[in-house]
């Protein structure tokens, strides 16, 4: 890690690094398991982080985990493009949770509305984070 007593990693970038991590981490292993072993997994395994870009296969699954690790690792060097990228990514999510949840809004479905909602607050805690002034002052400050 780029740790220093000038400029330490906040512990909210950490938070971030590790949620695309994670995803990453998970997508990877669907995504590896459906080249491997066709059918064992459904592709829905992916929907609520690929958000119908599941439908692409498996590739799609090993491409998403490939780009969340790469925003994860860049997110903990204080790479300023990864932030960008983090921010964009997020933005993106909450754009294409905005039809489902507007669809279970008027189809009354408590489960959907919860999960598409608790989705666009997180990916909005994201970009607003990632977006404060004194957080993209570290990653501008960061060589």
């Amino acid at each position: 890690m780029s740790d220093t007593a000038t400029n330490p990693l906040p512990n909210g970038v950490r938070a971030i690094a590790a949620l695309f991590a994670l995803c990453g981490l998970y997508l990877g292993i669907v995504g590896g398991v459906m080249v491997l072993r066709p059918g064992t997994v459904g592709m829905s395994a992916g929907a609520p982080l690929l958000l119908g870009l599941e439908l692409a296969g498996p590739y799609m699954f090993l491409l998403t985990a490939v780009v969340g690790g790469i925003v994860a690792s860049g997110l903990l060097r204080l790479n300023n493009i990864a932030r960008h990228a983090a921010v964009l990514l997020a933005i993106a999510g909450i754009a294409m949770l905005v039809p489902s949840v507007s669809a279970a809004t008027v189809m009354l479905q408590v489960r959907p509305l919860a999960l598409g909602g608790l989705g666009i607050i997180v990916r909005s805690i994201i970009t607003w984070y990632l977006s404060r002034g004194d957080i993209a002052e570290q990653f501008k400050t960061h060589r």
